[in-house]
């Protein structure tokens, strides 16, 4: 049987599968169906009983769906709904032969379209209509709608006139077509387009895997590494980043494709029809000009300076573009049927737009050629109308608060909704990202232009625009424009906690927030009403002044108080101005405002989590021992840094184990002493008073774990749910026992484990009342103990990355470098900044705008210019000495790390940094965009930039990543059953899911990777290679898209996906993908990473089966020093290690060099695990063999030595390794495993199974449920070249192990 390597669950997975499904309809039963619980998970998941007691509902599954509020109804009948059966209609259009199309019944009228227009034979048509039986079909009527459309229906295509609107669609729909195939948009990160360069690498030929013969395991192939990725080399270049395409050297169809200088057509020629003409210049140099009318399209008679709109000879109409074009000019028609054919032969996924815009750090150097489209839409009022909505802006907070409205009873509703959402949330982060660098560009007018520039607010687009700047001193206890700074960002984090929740009745701002040249612009829709009222009239609900005067109101409290327990935000009181007490649920920051909609509204949700300790020093106030010890609290320049989300839900996972513990133990010692006097409970060594639950508690647990804790805690978890249902049936001992651990744990009921945090604790001006000063006092101890939580559990976790410290650090210094640089000198100010960072040459020089363009009367600074237009030249004088200064300078203020170098040089040297590492981090970080080229760092001669290197400057996008949550269910339950071992109950799962995330996100979303990723895995052990290679393949190209094309995520696919190629024998296509994935390694982390270890093991392995032994010993060699470096010399990674280059020491019959290898592994394996354990026993046989293959040789030595020439010398056997013996050692070191179990093993999980197999069935009888998938487990049948284990274990469930 086989496992599934544990770190394939995205990190988004809360750790669900511990909770028994309770029914198979993809996990969203209820857990509480078959049997409890089996962990009370995080906060109060706790079982029915409870939540009927104290009406509380489960915390969402990160995407805010209760989980038993949607599951109660989805049962597989209504997963069928989605999957209606499609059907097949014939398609006639003019001048092409009738084909068929398949159709699924609730696709649009206009996805037909969709379809059409991207067809080979019919992509030139864009303005038709469909009609069945001669009734024409409406363009946004769902196909089940159709009345008589079915199976074979034929639909006919038929033109229809045009409007300049639909003009206008047409001539950009060819320029599309023309530049299907050409990068530059990607380069230039527009409509959202953006790189893949996988097809490079496997030639195209992934999809014919299965016909392969397989005699080809022997052919030969190249295997020789490019010099610079081969292990010890010390070059890294840039330009194999972005390699060239073969595709890219464009066809040119026509040179110039442009609006003619005569529109708009005057007003007679308009009655005559003509909407507007173009200027063409074909390839063979002919320039003529078109007309587009009502009809179609013709030429005219005009020339650049004589108007003549009379149809020009011959006078050929044609309804597109593009059949006129093929008419005039033989070069276009030749060359836009070879570029079709290419476009559509690309992988879908390597062109469809990406839900969000990914921009690249390097471009190669681009010409720039005329592109009509690209001029209009630059200078149309097409600046903040959108295309399908005709000339009218789009109500974006109507859009974003209607579809959070939408009915989500069940899950085809739910589906709808969310995609809806979805939809709405990218198309505003695209638009708002645009209004903010027109903002920043000084292109939109201020709505108060006659104040200073930091305090400018902007609208455009519907769209509220303000900058990151402190604005009458709103935050100044907080640390001013530092905290006006961090602001937006813990505000977005806020608005993503609160749509992730989806209380039915509260609203949050569609909020993004956009670094561009150095400013920050938030960007928010807008509140209806809110722009005609002041905001003190408006706030119902919190504070405008943080906390003096402060209100509340019943409603806003009713729809927090459902946020609060996901949120673990505890309900409290507060004193107002006038010492009254005020009830809030939240902090007093977030503003309850109700819209002229009638809806409410909350905003400034800064403070949802709750603050830092570490980094908030309050009078009077101790931090325990762990903090103090490590140099803790620290004053920061900001008091607005809070606890990640991630960290609290780890506080309180961490707490509630605590919890079941120290219940655990304190029943045990009841039960010891069977003394009656139930005080002796107090006795486990925790007078909750002064316990401090970290330590002294957890000794005092561990002595008792060995005891019996599974079954302790088991009554643990019942004795909870019983108390926590109130039913009486629990004695008063037992009671206290609970209460003692809630007390101890900081939970603020004594019945159940909860735990929630006060938000205002610590908060500066904020006063509570005496009542409450117990509450306070725990509130207080709580985050104390976070604070400490963090530093003694989480950061040891984490490796400090000195090179994020220095390019964080240089990325501050460029924030405010930027803001006083005006447009017209950006590219030599960057040029110069990244010379300072990054160049050996120890004084360049800044290049000032040159002085003949700079006008003689300098005008007087003005206060109130756009942001982006400060005149100041103080950033020339910029020295890199001076920069290292500042960097090491606020490495130390603001990470409080002291960096031990004064340049570059010296930081590479004493860190072991990469230059072009740097180079990268601070691009990606600042949205430098620069040229593709061999930059010489180095050089102490020259500068390693110049002007002309700085391509462009992005803006770096925060936004809010809406889920899909039915999706990540059906993908939970898949992983949770995969790892239980049931590979085809997984599979369908997962595939369900992938499914409902298309039909939520579309093709391309990060989730979906994750999802073919895991597919492909299954496939691969369930022996279907070629799937496997489908799946990855997509989840390759889509990381590249959507992540980067060299994001440490997309180098994991590109490994992968090169294991699969392997064992489906295409060596070359794996080996070019292995040595891609370590160039890419190379380039973000260099040598030096624990990962490169697995790498060079990858590609070790696979030149060991194609007989390139020397070059197999380097990548393997460097393995081994990379592991042991890691995980010291004695760990089992090492051993492994020892292993594979012991064998290639075999293959190359060095037999002393491979026994030294295979002791070292030998003697690790025995300590590690002892005589007996299997792999010190597989250790011990192959040793055996090398001895013997040893003395076999040193025998035939002798034999030639003793009698010359004449010897007898038997044929020695040096074999070859087996493509299966090389698959075999690739899936150990990747995580496959393939496990034999021993009889006892088997005996157990049969047992499990069986009894799990019942739960399921019973649960199943109860529901009811129809299923949509199979029930019966299969055996995992183990992949085919594997046979060499043993195959004992021929059942389903397996236990998890780690490669």
């Amino acid at each position: 049987t086989m496992v599934i390597k544990t770190d394939e669950l995205p990190a988004a997975a809360p750790a669900d599968s511990a909770r028994e499904h309770g029914s198979q309809t993809g996990g969203k039963g209820r857990p509480g169906a078959a049997e409890p619980p089996s962990v009370m998970l995080l906060n109060g998941d706790c079982s029915e009983s409870l939540k009927k007691e104290e009406g509380a509902a489960e915390p969402p599954r990160e995407n805010g769906l209760d989980e038993g509020e949607p599951g109660d109804e989805t049962t597989g009948q209504e997963v069928i709904v989605i999957q209606d059966t499609g059907f097949s209609v014939k398609i006639l259009a003019p001048g092409i032969e009738p084909f068929s199309l398949q159709v699924s019944p609730q696709e649009m009228v206009q996805e037909i379209h969709q379809v059409l227009m991207d067809r080979e034979d019919t992509c030139h048509r864009t303005c038709f209509s469909l009609h069945l039986d001669g009734n024409m079909l409406d363009h946004f009527s769902e196909l089940r709608s159709v009345e008589g459309l079915q199976e074979g229906s034929v639909l006919r295509v038929v033109e229809e006139p045009y409007t300049v609107r639909e003009a206008r669609i047409h001539v950009r729909h060819v320029r599309d077509l023309l530049k299907s195939l050409d990068p530059s948009d990607a380069f230039n990160g527009v409509d959202c387009n953006s790189l893949s360069f996988l097809s490079v690498f496997t030639d195209g030929d992934l999809g014919d895997s299965g016909k392969r013969k397989k005699g080809l395991e022997m052919d030969p192939i190249d295997c020789t590494p490019p010099e610079y990725i081969l292990p010890g080399s010390r070059e890294r270049p840039l330009c194999p980043l972005q390699p060239q395409n073969r595709d890219w050297k464009p066809l040119q169809c026509l040179k110039v494709l442009t609006m003619s200088g005569w529109n708009p057509p005057p007003g007679n020629r308009k009655m005559h029809g003509d909407l507007m003409y173009l200027f063409v210049i074909t390839a063979e140099d002919r320039q003529v000009s078109i007309t587009a009318s009502t009809r179609g399209f013709y030429l005219n008679q005009s020339t650049a300076y004589h108007f003549n709109p009379k149809p020009a000879s011959p006078r050929f109409l044609s309804h597109s573009l593009v059949e006129l074009l093929n008419q005039i000019s033989p070069t276009f028609k030749k060359n836009f049927a070879v570029l079709q054919k290419k476009r559509v032969q690309r992988h879908p996924f390597e062109r469809i737009a990406t839900p969000f815009q990914v921009y690249s750090w390097t471009a190669p150097q681009a010409e720039h050629a005329m592109d009509c489209v690209r001029a209009e839409d630059a200078y149309t009022s097409r600046l903040g109308y959108e295309e399908h909505i005709p000339g009218q802006t789009r109500d974006w907070n109507e859009e974003l608060q209607t579809t959070r409205e939408l009915p989500r009873k069940n899950l085809p509703e739910r589906l709808l909704r969310e995609r809806a959402i979805f939809k709405v949330h990218s198309d505003f982060t695209a638009a708002a990202t645009r209004g903010a660098m027109a903002v920043i560009d000084g292109n939109v007018m201020a709505i108060n232009p006659s104040e200073e520039t930091k305090m400018q607010m902007f609208i455009w687009n519907n769209i509220f625009f303000s900058l990151g700047f402190d604005v009458r001193d709103h935050y100044k206890d907080f640390g001013g424009d530092v905290a006006a700074y961090v602001a937006p960002t813990n505000d977005l984090n806020g608005v993503r906690t609160y749509n992730a929740v989806d209380v039915e009745g509260l609203y949050t701002l569609g909020t993004v927030v956009v670094d561009y040249r150095g400013y920050r612009v938030t960007a928010q829709s807008i509140i209806p009403g809110i722009l005609e009222r002041d905001q003190e009239q408006s706030v119902i609900y919190g504070s405008i002044d943080f906390g003096k005067t402060v209100v509340s109101h019943p409603r806003y409290l009713e729809l927090l108080e459902r946020t609060s327990r996901p949120l673990k935000i505890l309900r409290h009181r507060v004193l107002n101005d006038r010492d009254e007490e005020v009830e809030l649920c939240s902090s007093v920051e977030c503003k309850g405002i109700i819209g002229n909609d009638g809806r409410h509204y909350i905003l400034d949700l800064l403070r949802t989590f709750p603050p830092d300790l570490n980094f908030l020093p309050v009078p009077g106030e101790e931090l325990p021992e762990e903090c103090t010890r490590a140099g803790f609290p620290r004053a920061h320049r900001h008091k607005l840094c809070c606890l990640r989300q991630e960290l609290v839900d780890a506080f309180v996972e961490h707490r509630y184990l605590l919890f079941m513990k120290l219940a655990a133990l304190q029943l045990m010692q009841q039960k010891a002493s069977k003394v009656e006097n139930p005080t002796s409970l107090e006795n486990g060594g925790l007078s909750p008073s002064e316990s401090k639950p970290e330590d002294p508690l957890g000794s005092e647990v561990g002595n008792q774990e060995e005891g019996g804790s599974a079954s302790g805690l088991a009554k643990v978890k019942e004795l909870a749910e019983t108390i926590a249902s109130d039913d009486g049936t629990a004695d008063p001992r037992s009671r206290e026992v609970i209460r003692n651990a809630c007390k101890a744990v900081g939970s603020i009921s004594s019945t159940a484990f909860d735990i929630r945090f006060n938000p205002d604790i610590f908060s500066p001006g904020v006063r509570f009342p005496e009542s409450c000063q117990d509450e306070v006092r725990d509130q207080k101890q709580l985050l104390k103990d976070a604070a400490a939580f963090l530093l003694s559990c989480q950061i040891p976790g984490l490796k400090i990355g000195i090179g994020e410290l220095i390019t964080r650090s240089a990325k501050h210094i460029f924030k405010t470098y930027l803001q006083g640089v005006e447009l017209s000198g950006l590219s030599a100010a960057i040029s110069h900044f990244l010379n300072c960072f990054l160049s050996s040459y120890p004084n360049p020089v800044a290049h000032l705008p040159a002085d003949e363009l700079l006008s003689k009367k300098r005008n007087k600074r003005r206060k109130n210019r756009p942001p982006g237009a400060a005149d100041n030249t103080a950033w020339a004088v910029m020295t890199p000495q001076e920069l290292w200064k500042n960097i090491c300078q606020e490495a130390k203020n603001y990470f409080d790390f002291s960096l031990e170098c004064d340049s570059v040089d010296q930081a590479v040297e004493t860190y072991g940094l990469q230059k072009i590492t740097l180079l990268r981090e601070i691009s990606l970080k600042t949205g430098i965009q620069i040229l593709l080229k061999e930059y010489s760092f180095d050089s102490r001669h020259k500068p390693a930039f110049t002007e002309e290197d700085v391509l462009n400057i992005f803006p770096v996008v925060k936004h809010v990543n809406p889920k899909a949550s039915d999706a990540f269910h059906f993908f939970q339950s898949g992983q949770a059953k995969v790892q239980q071992g049931f590979l085809k109950e997984g599979c369908e799962l997962i595939n369900e899911a992938l499914n409902l995330f298309n039909n939520v996100y579309g093709a391309m979303h990060v989730e979906i990777c994750a999802c073919l990723r895991l597919l492909a895995r299954l496939h691969y052990i369930m022996g279907d290679y070629a799937e496997a290679l489908s799946n990855q393949q997509k989840a390759v190209l889509m990381s590249e898209r959507v992540m980067g094309i060299e994001h440490p995520n997309t180098i994991q696919e590109y490994m992968h996906l090169a294991l699969y190629c392997f064992a489906s024998s295409q060596l070359s296509t794996a080996l070019s993908l292995l040595y891609r994935a370590r160039y890419l390694m190379l380039l973000v982390f260099g040598e030096d990473h624990p990962e490169m270890a697995l790498l060079d093991n990858n590609i070790g392995l696979v030149l060991h089966g194609v007989m390139e032994y020397d070059l197999s010993l380097r990548f393997l060699e460097n393995a081994l020093a990379v592991s042991t470096k890691y995980h010291g010399p004695k760990a089992l990674k090492v051993a492994l290690s020892h292993h594979l280059v012991a064998r290639v020491y075999e293959s190359k019959a060095e037999f002393r060099s491979a026994l030294q290898h295979e002791k070292e592994g030998y003697t690790i394996y025995k300590t590690q695990l002892g005589e007996d354990h299997e792999k010190t026993k597989e250790s011990s046989e192959y040793l055996k063999c090398l001895t013997q293959q040893a003395v076999a040789l040193q025998r035939t030595m002798n034999e030639i030595y003793r009698n010359g020439s004449s010897a007898n010398i038997p044929p020695l056997k040096f074999t070859a390794p087996s493509m299966a013996s090389v698959l075999e050692q690739l899936n150990v070191i990747n995580g496959i495993l393939f496990i034999p179990l021993s009889q006892k093993d088997l005996e157990n999980l049969k047992a499990e199974v069986a009894r799990r197999h019942q739960l399921q069935e019973a649960s199943k009888n109860r529901d009811k449920a129809e299923e949509p998938m199979a029930t019966e487990p299969e055996p995992a049948g183990a992949s085919e070249d594997v046979g060499s284990q043993p195959q004992a274990a021929k059942d389903p469930s397996s236990p998890s192990l780690q490669g």
